[in-house]
C-alpha cells in the first residue's frame, strides 16, 4: 500500500516536507488498535510511537494507584509517545485506545535516529510537544474549574472530532471514568444535554444533534485546545 496515499488523515505528518515525510513513513507500519488496548502503562518502557489514521488515544493519570483521570486526547492531529521526541524512554503517562482505528507505528530507536539525523522533523516534533504540553495544562485547569456538564460537552465534542463522526458508543461508567466524576454526576450532566436537545444518549449509544449547540454548552476551553493547536503548529508548510 503507497505510503503517501493515507498520510493525509494525520495532520502532523501531513505537514511535513515530502522530502522528510516519505522517509519517515518507509520506516513506519501501519497496524490497527483494538478499543481498549493500553499501548504504554505509566513508568513502563516505550517500544514504539503511534501517530493515528483513524484511531484515537486517550491519555490517562493514575493517583494513589487505583483513582485514573483523562488528561488528554489525541487522534489524528498528533502523535502517541511525545517524550521520546525529549529523548525519554518511559511513559510519563498511561496510554489507552479510546478509538479503533490505524496508526503508523514506528520503533522508538528507529524514530530518535531520524530525529537526530533531520533537523526539520526535530523542530516540527519539538513544537508539536510544545503545543500537547500546553493542551494537557488547559485540561488541569478545566478538570478545577468547570462543572460536569461543560466538561463533558467538551469531551464529546473532543471525541467527535477525532472519531470523524456524530454518533459513537460509550457507557457512563467509561464516561465517569474520563471525566473522573462520580456515574451520578455523568447521568445528571447528560441528562440536562439531552433535554436541550443537543445530544441522545440511550442504552451505551450516543449521538450529536446539534454541534453548534452544543459547543455553545462546552467550557471555553474546548475553542482554546484548537487555538493553541493552531498557533502553535503556525507556519509548517508541505513542500
Amino acid at each position: 500500500m503507497p505510503a503517501q496515499r493515507d498520510v493525509a488523515v494525520n495532520q502532523l505528518l501531513a505537514a511535513l516536507p515530502a522530502a522528510v515525510r516519505e522517509p519517515l513513513l518507509n520506516d513506519c507500519t501501519r497496524v490497527d488498535l483494538v478499543l481498549g488496548s493500553v499501548l504504554y502503562d505509566e513508568g513502563e518502557r516505550m517500544r514504539h510511537v503511534y501517530f493515528p489514521i483513524d484511531s484515537f488515544i486517550s491519555v490517562l493519570k493514575t493517583i494513589d494507584g487505583h483513582s485514573t483521570l483523562e488528561v488528554g486526547m489525541i487522534g489524528s492531529e498528533g502523535m502517541c509517545g511525545y517524550s521520546a521526541v525529549l529523548g525519554q524512554d518511559c511513559a510519563p503517562l498511561r496510554a489507552l485506545t479510546q478509538g479503533a482505528g490505524s496508526v503508523w507505528r514506528m520503533q522508538i530507536a528507529t524514530f530518535r535516529r531520524r530525529i537526530e539525523d533531520t533537523p526539520v522533523l526535530r523542530r516540527h516534533l519539538h513544537r508539536y510537544v510544545g503545543v500537547l504540553l500546553r493542551q494537557l495544562a488547559q485540561t488541569a485547569a478545566c478538570t478545577r474549574f468547570h462543572v460536569v456538564e461543560e466538561r463533558l460537552a467538551r469531551w464529546l465534542l473532543m471525541t467527535r472530532d477525532r472519531a470523524h463522526a456524530d454518533s459513537f458508543d460509550v457507557t457512563q461508567e467509561f464516561l465517569a471514568f474520563m471525566l473522573g466524576v462520580r456515574r451520578v454526576g455523568v447521568t445528571s450532566a447528560a441528562g440536562v444535554l439531552q433535554s436541550r436537545k443537543l445530544i441522545r444518549y440511550r442504552r451505551g449509544s450516543l449521538t450529536i444533534l446539534d454541534r453548534a449547540r452544543l459547543e455553545a454548552a462546552a467550557c471555553t476551553c474546548y475553542r482554546s485546545d484548537l487555538e493553541i493547536y493552531r498557533r502553535g503548529m503556525a507556519g509548517m508548510r508541505k513542500t
